[in-house]
């Protein structure tokens, strides 16, 4: 009932936040009567903000129209690539005229970028595909809301997820003999799950995969979100967080887990900031300042779209992730899709180079958790598993904003640069950008620094543009 409630209030709410937006207008607009009105500029920021706060939030626009490599300006394509019935492969094809920026684009590699399926939609990357662009051809799983997709394609399962991933790899193995995988926050498990059954079975597995701020092992430094997950019983969420659709949508009847209850969660984390964000806001509308507010609007069009997932695939990562902790404990068997199971097995990699990449106050996944994976793939020599620990970020931060573009990005086009041009194994590896704070170093010489430092005695240190054509790639 609680959704069929939502409903019913977010129904009976629309109409008045678009009363509010109309009036904001009117009251903002000093051409009218009402807005030469004393207080006009309060009450029109007031009407705003009550239409910020009780409007429907539609799935956003990647918007990615345009991208600078080098000095040519190229025009992107976003397109379907493949579609599945909880999940689209989308493009962004690439367009030149010009005949050494088009050489230059089909020279380099093509990178698959897994998107979270945890609330939000894989627009939310939009800052990582934006960058990525620049030097790669980039591809990203766009995960569909569960309440759109009708009762008869059936249930999604995590199993579902990891085939999903397999099925999106080997197309672009297909198309260009290999690829590099990108996974952020909650697919790194799925993903390095996909990748441990191919090696397994032989398969050619992609050239590195590079996972960033997601839980391989969340029994390492546990979080709010981990806490919730370990202080509630399975039985628990099956009964108070799983709700029906209603049958205004295309999906009526799917159990799943609501995205407005994942958006409560969301906000429940830091609600003082949110509330001082919103207040903030009204202050800049009043005092006129719209490139702050445009900001603010722009963040939370983003944040406040959130999707439904399938009740299947959500309590069975609760389970197999948060609970069981499957993966690192090593007892996780996915089924195939002729239902036999088959236990991951992350040592099987071999092939594979692996980055790691975790913000220093990360409140999502914490400390530890993505680096465990160089635990699990034993398989890869020490010198091709590399971590970057990124200072002063945030979850979001080691995706998107200033430090993923000036610190973060550089350090994943150069590894992924370095795989490409070269053979995996074999070469002897040099820190990238080395003294620069959260350089990308070998796991293998942390490991060997932290043995050495355990030995040595403590020491005292010393105070410190052309226009886009028509050809693509």
């Amino acid at each position: 009932m609680l959704y069929q409630i939502y409903e019913a209030q977010r129904a009976l709410i629309e109409p008045f936040a678009d009363m509010a937006d109309a009036a904001a207008k009117l009251y903002g607009n000093p051409h009218t009567m009402p807005g030469q009105m004393p207080l006009a500029q309060r009450t029109a920021a007031m009407y705003a903000l009550f239409h910020r706060l009780g409007k429907d939030y539609e799935k956003p626009e990647f918007g990615i129209r345009r991208v600078m490599i080098g000095d040519s300006e190229v025009a992107i394509d976003e397109r379907v690539e493949i579609d599945k019935p909880f999940c689209q492969l989308l493009r962004f094809k690439r367009f030149s005229d010009n005949p050494a920026t088009l050489r230059k684009l089909k020279s380099q590699p093509p990178v698959l970028i897994i998107a979270p399926l945890s609330g939000h939609y894989a627009t939310l990357l939009r800052d990582t595909v934006r960058a990525m662009l620049q030097d790669h051809k980039v591809y990203i799983t766009d995960w569909k809301n569960a309440r759109t997709v009708p009762l008869s394609e059936g249930l999604f399962h995590l199993d579902d997820y990891v085939h999903y991933v397999q099925d999106f790899i080997a197309h672009l193995q297909a198309k260009y003999g290999n690829c590099h995988l990108i996974s952020v926050c909650q697919p790194t498990v799925p993903a390095l799950a996909a990748v441990s059954l191919m090696a397994s079975s032989g398969a050619k597995t992609p050239v590195t995969m590079t996972m960033m701020g997601g839980p391989i092992d969340a029994r390492k430094s546990p979080t709010s979100v981990n806490n919730l997950a370990t202080q509630r019983s399975f039985a628990w969420f099956e009964n108070n967080v799983i709700f029906r659709v209603p049958p205004n949508y295309p999906g009526a009847g799917r159990l799943v887990y609501p995205g407005f209850l994942q958006h409560t969660g969301f906000i429940a984390m830091n609600p003082n900031r949110h509330a001082s964000s919103h207040y903030d806001y009204f202050r800049d509308l009043i005092k006129g300042d719209q490139s702050s507010a445009e900001s603010h609007r722009k963040f939370y069009d983003e944040y406040n779209a959130v999707l439904d997932m399938d009740a299947a695939y959500y309590l069975e990562t609760i389970k197999t992730v948060f609970q069981d902790f499957a993966l690192p404990g090593g007892t996780w068997d996915v089924r195939t899709p002729d239902g036999k199971p088959r236990r991951v097995r992350p040592q099987d990699i071999k092939h594979t180079a692996l980055l790691t990449i975790e913000g220093e106050l990360d409140d999502i996944s914490g400390s530890g958790q993505t680096r465990a994976a160089h635990d699990l793939c034993t398989g890869i020599p020490a010198g091709e598993r590399h971590h970057l620990e990124v200072k002063g970020a945030g979850h979001y931060g080691i995706f998107s904003g200033s430090r993923w573009r000036t610190v973060v990005y550089p350090q994943v086009r150069d590894f992924i640069a370095k795989h490409s041009s070269s053979q995996i194994h074999g070469e002897k590896w040099v820190p990238l950008q080395e003294g620069i704070s959260g350089a990308l170093v070998p796991v293998s010489s942390l490991q060997a620094a932290r043995a050495a430092a355990k030995k040595a005695p403590a020491q005292k240190t010393a105070p410190a543009r052309k226009t886009a054509g028509r050809r693509a790639r």
